[in-house]
């Protein structure tokens, strides 16, 4: 009797450890590269993402929630990164062969990542999970289709937008009879609005984050492309920096930093505090700022309180247009080691799709055009104001190389225009020759 009893413990401790085996071996670990923040404190637990805000707060509850709902034994490891250095860690990482299983990359550098066939065509791949490209935007289909093959999963469409204080506005008599803000339709406009506004309020008509690259490149790409501009020839292979448009842009700019009219010395946190803070009319920054601004207008002692709005990016020349651009996931040739780890990844990324919806809360457009027909997406704040950036975006063509070093490069240069007065001569001639200098060694 004893012996049977023996026997039957080491059966069931046999049959024990191997269904642990078993379990631990079912699981399928993919990881997921990503910038968006750190933000474990307040959202490391939360697995419902309806009820998460931001960016960093949204992706890492859809993350959370993906691990704890997937039946199919997917565990996704986020590896998050510094939003500056990222690109260059990601270059780090595949020189390394240390190749995350799932990358998240803007759209604008997604062309120098196809050129050097470092990432895999997903349309086969996509077919056979149920994403359906034709449901991507027009927007993002231009943003993630090179020469006829689908690189990336669009997961936003992203914009250079104008918050406005109306608050501000109104003290300076810069509202229409709806009470909407007077936006100015012209450079002429836009001056004499700026100068109104700072005399009856004594604060700057326009934040923005002068001493950041990025912040001056955009607002240049978007000015210039309102006089039907552009900045680069067709084969992307030059910059143009002398053109008319580009002239008048920069003259703009420099004209309105000159008379104080823009809140100087400002990096992006400095900026975004300033508005939020009510310290200018008109802060230009992205659609991701939307929901904290929100937020932020929502307490009762906000500068913003019954006053804050949204709007694409004034049309102050010809015609509408406004900066931008998307993140999107791609696949990294060498990220998923097999089969099983490869279908576990597109397993996932169909998931983000499907929760498209909740990630345009963030205030970004939706990639998803079934999110954008949802009903409580057109009940989000703003969104009805925003979403013609979909027709009027505008974005660096995909054949333009090395994007986010010639955004460095001008915005750099733009810095020394408005902080050192660098002379708008030499700011054109040393971006142009910069520019093109860089663009000479691509191969």
């Amino acid at each position: 009797m004893r012996l049977k009893t023996i026997a039957a413990s080491l059966v069931a401790i046999t049959l024990a450890t191997g269904s642990a085996l078993c379990a631990a071996q079912a699981k399928t670990e993919i990881t997921v590269a990503r910038f968006f923040g750190a933000c474990d404190a307040d959202y490391g637990k939360a697995v419902d993402a309806s009820k998460a805000r931001g960016e960093c707060g949204i992706i890492t509850t859809l993350i959370n929630e993906f691990n704890a709902t997937n039946k199919d034994g997917i565990v996704v490891k986020p590896q998050i990164a510094e939003w500056g250095p990222y690109y260059d860690q990601l270059s780090a990482r595949i020189v390394a062969k240390d190749v995350p299983t799932i990358t998240v990359m803007h759209e604008s550098v997604l062309g120098d990542y196809v050129a050097r066939k470092l990432v895999e065509p997903l349309d086969d791949s996509f077919k056979a999970v149920g994403i359906r490209t034709d449901q991507f935007s027009e927007q993002a289909q231009r943003g993630t289709q090179i020469g006829g093959k689908t690189y990336a999963l669009p997961f936003d469409t992203w914009s250079w937008l104008w918050h406005i204080n109306g608050n501000l506005m109104k003290k300076a008599g810069l509202t229409n009879a709806d009470g909407s803000a007077t936006l100015p339709q012209s450079p002429e406009e836009l001056l004499a609005q700026a100068r109104k506004f700072k005399a009856a309020t004594g604060k700057a008509y326009l934040g923005w984050p002068t001493s950041d690259t990025a912040a001056n490149f955009r607002n240049l790409v978007t000015l210039v492309a309102q006089q039907n501009g552009t900045l680069f020839a067709a084969n992307g292979k030059q910059i143009d920096m002398h053109s008319k448009p580009a002239r008048n842009a920069l003259e703009l700019m420099n004209t309105l930093y000159a008379e104080g009219l823009i809140k100087p010395n400002m990096d992006y946190g400095a900026a975004n505090q300033a508005f939020i803070n009510g310290d200018v009319g008109v802060h230009i920054v992205g659609t991701w700022t939307i929901g904290d601004f929100v937020d932020a207008a929502d307490k009762a002692d906000s500068p913003l309180k019954g006053g804050y709005s949204v709007v694409p990016f004034a049309k102050i020349y010809a015609k509408k247009a406004a900066f931008a651009d998307g993140h999107s996931w791609v696949m990294l040739k060498g990220g998923a080691k097999d089969d099983k780890t490869r279908q576990a990844a597109l397993t996932f990324m169909k998931f983000l799709w499907e929760r498209d919806y909740e990630w345009a809360r963030t205030g970004h457009l939706p990639a998803n055009s079934t999110a954008t027909a949802r009903e409580d997406f057109k009940k989000l704040p703003f969104r009805s104001n925003i979403l013609e950036i979909s027709s009027i975006g505008v974005s660096v063509p995909s054949n333009v190389p090395r994007q986010r070093a010639i955004e460095a490069i001008v915005g750099e240069e733009m810095v020394n225009m408005l902080l050192t007065k660098k002379p708008i001569d030499a700011v054109q001639k040393s971006a142009e020759e910069r520019v093109n200098k860089l663009l000479s060694t691509v191969r």
